[in-house]
This record gives structure tokens, sequence and C-alpha cells, in this order.
């Protein structure tokens, strides 16, 4: 039986490694997942970064309608669609321009969490923020800061719309993106 079950199957290691079954169903399905997944995300864009993406004309198309469908189940079958059309491309390159948009996006978004602290600190009347924001620019106008960071104290005392709150945020923010523009 050893001998015939060699002869069926091939008669060494050597036959085995010429034998691609390719991925297995499993390793299949991940991808198809993962392609659903990254419709999804592109589905989450906006409209100036869905074009920026420079998706092939019939992708591009599949997604505008995504966009348009109200119907859940007919959103899913575009989703698939998508997904189907992901996994006829090489999408490698798709997905490397979707991640430099989402990196964006979590660098803005860390970058607005730490103006919000550092404006409430100052609100707060912590004395070491002063100091940590002009290590970190410098340049920046203290008798400004120091302005508005009074009239927001004085709003907050009196209950009053955060006005001042939102114009020192804003005088951070600006600071920073001209920061960030002298860097480049």
């Amino acid at each position: 039986m050893n001998s015939d079950h060699n002869h069926r199957t091939g008669s060494g290691a050597d036959d085995e490694e010429e034998i691609d079954y390719g991925p297995s169903k499993s390793q299949i399905k991940r991808e198809c997942h993962h392609l659903l997944d990254v419709g999804d995300e592109i589905l989450k864009l906006k409209a100036e970064e869905i074009r920026s993406l420079d998706l092939p004309a019939e992708l591009e198309e599949a997604v505008t309608t995504a966009l348009k469908i109200k119907s859940r189940s007919g959103l899913k079958r575009q989703r698939q669609y998508i997904g189907k059309l992901l996994r006829n491309m090489d999408s490698e390159d798709i997905e490397n321009r979707l991640r430099a948009i989402q990196h964006r996006h979590d660098i803005n978004t860390a970058a607005f969490k730490r103006l919000e602290r550092w404006r409430d600190r100052l609100i707060d009347n912590d004395k070491n923020v002063l100091g940590e924001i002009i290590e970190r620019h410098p340049d920046i106008d203290r008798q400004h800061i120091n302005q508005l960071t009074r009239a927001a104290r004085a709003e907050a005392a009196k209950d009053k719309p955060p006005v001042a709150a939102r114009k020192l945020f804003k005088y951070l923010r600006e600071v920073d993106e001209s920061a960030a523009v002298n860097s480049e």
C-alpha cells in the first residue's frame, strides 16, 4: 500500500515543491474582508479626499454611486461591488494613499487636542503651560496671549459664552500652523 500511495501522490518531496496550491480559502476571505474595509474607509472620506486618491474611473463611479444610495441593502451590494473592483486591481497604491490621508487626519486631531489642552490650562491659570507654549513657539506674542487668557477667564467667571476662549484657541492654532509652515 505504501508503494501505491507513493505512486499516486508522487515519489517524494520534489514533486510537492512544484505544486502551488495558492492562497488558502481563509486567506482569500481575509483579503476580501480587508478590501471591503478599505472600500468603507474610502466612503468615509470627503469628496476632495476621494478625488485625491486618483481612483480608476470604474471604482470612482462605484464610490460616487454608493454615496448616493440610501437603502441599506442597496448600499451593502454596492460596498461588495467596490470590494470586488478593489480585488480585481492593484489596490496597494490606493491603500497607501488612503493611509496617508488618514495619517493627516490623525495628526490634525492630535494637534487640535493639544491646542485645546493648552487653552484650557491657560484659562485654568496653569503656571507651566505658557512656558511650554513659548518653548515650542518662541516668537509668540506674549502680551496678546495674556490679554486673550485674561478675557477668557473673565467670561468663564461670569458664565458668558466662550467668545474670548475661542479667540484664544484660534490664536494658538494660527501660531501652531505658521510654525508648521515655516518648518517645512
